[in-house]
């Protein structure tokens, strides 16, 4: 068996899932325990803090994007050595996009699969006994999930925690607790979401007052007594091919957005990940054969990437002899100019025809199908890739051979993507299998 887990799950987006998750995770690490962790879709900032909240990586899971041998081999590597894995849903439970490989990208996708019950967030402000019925609903939506059970959010009074706690109960179903409302557990944002984990002041005091706030009003034994787990895989399925031996990845606060199971399974498959630092003007290592820039903020990073003459050198002379891609803040990176927020141009690397700026924000956001307009190291020309999209840039200039054909989950209709020269790629798609 896997280590038994919990799936925290809502109805909608906004309902506090994170706060209860961290809170969670940091209660049960500060308690001795082994905590594994995993994030529902293809979400970035949240695995960033599930990882300081218990000192271990924490694996996407996403069934429209992965197949659902995937999907089991990261659940069971999240599980790996732990004594419970805590796993955080993404927008409302049954949200999801059609013709996914293994799902619809829903959070009741990865519950059904994994066997993690799901413990069920509510929001019950404005609500009483209305909450029983949201409640009878979701448990009975969707026969493959097991639930244990509720967590009220947002309540405002005793008789309003009476009101919803008693209807909830009395159709047999357990709540563990109910969190008032406190605007100060609230983690700061961002346009793409919370502040990264590295970036936020004095995280680890922040963590414990989540566990603090969580341990005050959750009955965490029984929750950890209601975790349950389907039995583990005996082979992991790679997500991808590992492309090359040995690969440089940029890795700072201006390049952070890179999946753990990537580097998991390239490891596994044999390769090695050196990472550099652009922002410590570090150059890829020479002794790699591939370079690697991942998705960040480089918009707010702009003038000192400009700046950083030795990476930016290195990376030329890197991309004369083997390959380099970039994903979303990578390819901006690669191109030849990146306008930030107050409309300074600041040159980039030149290696790719684009031009990007985000003093015009717009959102681009989906998942994405891609298939490669030529061969690469991500495969061979036609191959199907499965990821995502989520950025505000704005594409000034794009001129070169397309790097692939995309379409999103709602449209028949590819259009290209992103840029391919000589030995360096790039687009705004994020692989994620």
């Amino acid at each position: 068996m896997s280590a038994p887990g919990l799936l925290i799950g809502a109805i909608r987006s906004g309902s506090g899932k994170t706060t209860l998750t961290l809170g969670l995770m940091r209660a049960l690490a500060r308690r001795g325990l082994v905590v594994g962790a995993a994030k529902c879709g293809p979400d970035y900032i949240d695995p960033a803090f599930h990882g300081a909240a218990t000192g271990r990586d924490s694996f996407n899971l996403c069934s429209w994007t992965m197949p659902q041998e995937l999907i089991a081999a990261l659940a069971a590597r999240a599980g790996a050595g732990a004594d419970i894995v805590i796993a955080e849903g993404a927008m409302g439970l049954f949200d999801g996009a059609p013709e996914g490989l293994s799902g619809i990208g829903a959070s009741a996708d990865i519950a059904a699969f994994s066997g993690w019950p799901l413990l069920l967030l509510h929001d019950a402000s404005g609500q009483g006994q209305t909450a029983a019925a949201i409640v009878r609903g979701v448990a009975a939506h969707d026969p493959r999930m097991a639930l244990a059970g509720v967590v009220l959010n947002r309540i405002a009074s005793p008789r309003h925690e009476k009101l919803a706690r008693e209807a909830i109960e009395a159709l047999g179903i357990r709540v563990f607790g109910a969190l008032p409302r406190d605007a100060s557990k609230i983690l700061p944002e961002r346009h793409l979401g919370l502040v990264q984990a590295g970036e936020t002041q004095d995280l680890r005091a922040r963590l414990d007052a989540l566990a603090d706030f969580v341990e005050a009003h959750v009955d965490i034994d029984a929750l950890r007594a209601a975790a349950g787990a389907r039995a583990a895989p005996s082979e992991p399925a790679p997500a991808l091919n590992p492309p090359g031996q040995r690969i440089a990845l940029a890795r700072d606060a201006a390049f952070s957005f890179f999946y753990p199971h990537h580097a998991a399974l390239w490891r596994a498959a044999g390769a090695e990940i050196v990472c550099f630092s652009p922002l410590g003007d570090e150059a890829p290592p020479e002794d790699c054969d591939m370079c690697w820039l991942p998705g960040g903020y480089p918009e707010l990073h702009a003038g000192r990437l400009a700046a950083a003459t030795n990476f930016l050198k290195g990376l030329r002379r890197f991309a004369q002899t083997r390959p380099v891609h970039g994903e979303c803040g990578g390819y901006m990176a690669l191109g030849d100019a990146l306008t930030d927020a107050e409309g300074t141009t600041h040159a980039m690397a030149g290696l790719l025809g684009v031009e990007t700026s985000f003093a015009k924000r717009k959102l681009q956001l989906g998942y994405r199908r891609a298939r490669l307009a030529a061969a690469s190291r991500l495969g061979a020309a036609g191959a199907q890739l499965r990821g995502h999209e989520f950025h505000y840039a704005t594409i000034l200039r794009e001129e070169g051979r397309p790097f692939a054909h995309v379409r999103d989950a709602y449209s028949a209709d590819e259009l290209p993507a992103g840029l391919q020269r000589d030995r360096v790629s790039g687009s705004f798609f994020h692989l994620i299998a």
